[in-house]
């Protein structure tokens, strides 16, 4: 699901809210993930799963075209951690 998906699926099962509240609703929701992921904060949903920030150090990588050694800087990469109810609704429990 992408977010206008998103967007028009709360709109049709909330006809009370007008579309363009549902897209500042919605889009709220996410700058305020990105930002606290962006502090270096963790963001849990209940039952959906928790979002963090991992560090990566700096290594020494490999090009895959020439197999030439090359430098990788530090970097932090986000992370998603599923939580139980749904991981046990993918697998069927």
């Amino acid at each position: 699901m992408i977010r206008s998906e998103l967007i028009q699926k709360i709109a049709e099962e909330n006809p009370h809210l007008f579309q363009r509240d549902v897209e500042r609703i919605v889009g709220t929701i996410f700058d305020e993930i990105i930002e606290a992921l962006a502090r270096g904060d963790r963001v849990e949903l209940r039952g959906f799963g928790a979002f963090s920030v991992k560090k990566r150090d700096a290594r020494v990588g490999r090009n895959p075209r020439t197999g030439e050694s090359v430098e990788v800087e530090e970097k932090y990469v986000p992370f998603f951690k599923t939580g139980k109810l749904l991981r046990d609704r993918l697998n069927g429990g």
